[in-house]
């Protein structure tokens, strides 16, 4: 099965893309692919938590919600009831890099999905009577997002931690005093400061022509005028000088522990050796059943119920590499770290199998080529990596790359990131249930964060 997936790969890579930017400065990517009558078209703003200042903490996500609160030609909650009585599905999302909006709907609809996204880029209304309502719909967002759920908040706190100066250690959603304190004038501020076509990135994957998306691209973009954007300074965080540690007291049923570690993001597609070989050491580490945490602390010791590995290697600013476990009842986080720990002190003392190896990267691999069977996929594939500098046509250059990580390029990328002095590590204390509050999702929450 695996060896069939990767023989898909030069398949995929047959289809191109095709690219264009109007004058205005909005870039247009195009990616056809004819397997169904659908296109998805995915606006992105190089715009995320990472611009924002303190004070104003999750005016970006917050920003997101009023965008679908009308404009001097949509009357507020129009935006979707046009989209669905179209047959298509909207939705966006707000990270630390960026915000993307979409619309996935019949390839005929094309001219009415980016009708409308071009109508909020230039004329979105912001009234105070609506941001009142949509503050509070945040203000419960971050309660029941993160507030009342204990491993949300061992992620805040890790982050908060870890780093001491760069914005990455603020959360999407916002600190819960700056949304009580949001105005109106910050959200209106930060879209006319950030929400310009040449500070935006179009992206449109499905059975379309690209010719036709330049033009109505030119048509309905195009009369948006540029707009001068503010200096971005870089933000390189201090080097770590020691290992940090918190405690996060929390209701809960078990403990938990949580570590990242300081590790390069990719860069440069082409030369880059490390962020390949750290993918195949998460990959080895939790890449299938078979993987060494689940193998290991799981099934065999029964240390822990879950432990878990990841690389978050694409992105504007600082990369991390991550473990996590739940402990088994009566097992505690200080054993699990321990487990987690003496995990990756094997591989660096003695490396990892080519079998091992060989079969993590098959899985790898594998998933890459299948996600790609998705227009959702491709589009947001394509998005996140151009907003952080990397171009999309290195795809298969990338996978190449992956296939072609060694077990010592695997063992270097431990030996050299795993080191106290840049580890930050949090250790959940479980409180009792009891002083819980259960929240369910807050009404009118629909768009993701």
């Amino acid at each position: 099965m695996l060896a069939a997936a990767l023989a898909l790969l030069p398949a995929v890579a047959a289809a191109s893309s095709a690219e264009r930017r109007l004058d205005n400065g909005l870039r247009i990517i195009v990616k056809p692919d004819r397997r169904a009558p659908v296109a998805v078209v995915m606006l992105w703003y190089k715009i995320g938590s990472i611009d924002e200042v303190n004070g104003v903490t999750g005016v970006a996500h917050l920003l997101e919600h009023m965008m679908f609160k009308g404009t001097k030609s949509v009357a507020p909650g129009e935006y979707s009831r046009i989209v669905a009585a179209a047959g298509g599905r909207d939705n966006a999302f707000t990270s630390q890099d960026f915000t993307g909006y979409f619309a996935m709907l019949q390839a005929s609809q094309l001219e009415l999905a980016l009708r409308l996204e071009a109508d909020r880029m230039a004329n979105l209304v912001l009234s105070p009577g609506e941001f009142a309502k949509e503050l509070k719909v945040v203000m419960e967002e971050r309660r029941w997002r993160t507030d009342d759920r204990p491993r949300s908040l061992v992620y805040e706190q890790l982050m908060a931690t870890a780093l001491t100066a760069h914005p990455y250690r603020r959360p999407v959603i916002g600190w819960m005093n700056d949304i009580e304190n949001m105005r109106v004038e910050d959200a209106r501020a930060f879209y006319e400061r950030w929400y310009a076509p040449n500070n935006a990135l179009l992206v449109v994957v499905g059975d379309v022509d690209p010719g036709r998306v330049f033009a109505l691209a030119e048509k309905h973009f195009g009369p948006i005028p540029a707009r001068a954007l503010p200096e971005r300074k870089p933000q390189e965080e201090p080097a770590q000088l020691g290992v940090k540690r918190v405690t996060v007291k929390a209701p809960a049923e078990l403990p938990y522990v949580m570590m990242a570690f300081r590790a390069p993001p990719l860069r440069d597609a082409e030369r880059d050796w490390e962020p390949y070989a750290l993918e195949m050491l998460a990959a080895v580490l939790d890449g299938n059943e078979a993987a060494r945490l689940n193998r290991t602390l799981v099934r065999g010791e029964r240390l822990a119920s879950s432990a878990d590995a990841s690389y978050d290697g694409v992105a504007r600013g600082p990369g991390f590499f991550y473990l996590s476990a739940t402990p088994t009842p009566g097992r505690t986080a200080a054993e699990a770290e321990e487990g987690l720990r003496r995990e990756m002190r094997k591989i660096i003392d003695e490396g990892v199998m080519e079998e091992e190896l060989a079969r993590a990267k098959a899985q790898a691999v594998a998933a890459h080529v299948y996600q790609r069977d998705s227009m959702m996929f491709q589009a947001r594939q394509i998005g996140v990596l151009e907003i952080a500098g990397i171009p999309h046509q290195t795809l298969d250059l990338q996978l190449a790359k992956l296939r072609a990580v060694t077990s010592e390029q695997v063992r270097e990328v431990a030996r050299r990131y795993f080191r106290d002095d840049a580890l930050t590590i949090v250790h959940l204390d479980p409180q009792p249930l009891a002083a819980r509050r259960p929240l369910a999702p807050p009404a009118g929450l629909r768009h993701a964060q």
